[in-house]
């Protein structure tokens, strides 16, 4: 029971959570503290600690951590499908959706609108992170050393992100 416990609380997150991970934090913790009572707050803060300091979204770490310390790892595994689920799920329906009627003209001015206004979102998400991440010439040259190197030498990214975090034990 406890495993369909963490996976319906978890997939309520997923699913009605909206904004990224900090706007799904409420709602983990109303589910984990206040109904469930899974974890006392001061834990409940560590875990949103260390899900901000690993790799991966917040909801996702969370869910994890807490359905481990809940149930082991069935626990952390159930609460971790429990949150993906939702999108999942979503992704699903539209990508059936778009494949059945992709041959709509209404469909495809969707597409042909919508690609702009990601592509506005990408470049402020760029000039926002840029604004504030340099702090002199010495990232500037290094920026642009990166662009270089992806887009007109064509290396790896991997490879550039290794060198680049070399570069910075080097010159700063």
């Amino acid at each position: 029971m406890i495993y369909f416990a963490l996976f319906w609380a978890f997939f309520k997150v997923g699913a009605f959570s909206f904004g990224g991970g900090y706007a799904m934090i409420p709602l983990i913790e109303k589910e984990i503290i206040d109904i469930h009572h899974w974890l006392p707050m001061q834990e409940f803060l560590d875990v949103i600690a260390i899900s901000q300091m690993t790799p991966g979204p917040i909801a996702i770490n969370s869910a994890t951590f807490v359905g481990y310390k809940v149930a082991g790892f069935w626990g952390s595994a159930m609460a971790t499908l429990g949150v993906t689920a939702p999108s999942f799920l979503i992704i699903l329906i539209l990508a059936l959706l778009i494949l059945r009627y992709r041959h709509l003209p209404m469909l495809d001015a969707f597409f042909k609108g919508v690609r702009p206004a990601v592509i506005a979102l990408i470049v402020q998400a760029a000039y926002s992170v840029g604004r504030n991440s340099f702090s002199g010439v010495k990232d500037f040259i290094v920026a642009t050393a990166v662009f270089v190197g992806l887009y007109l030498l064509k290396i790896n990214p991997l490879i550039i992100i290794a060198l680049s975090a070399v570069i910075g034990i080097l010159i700063y």
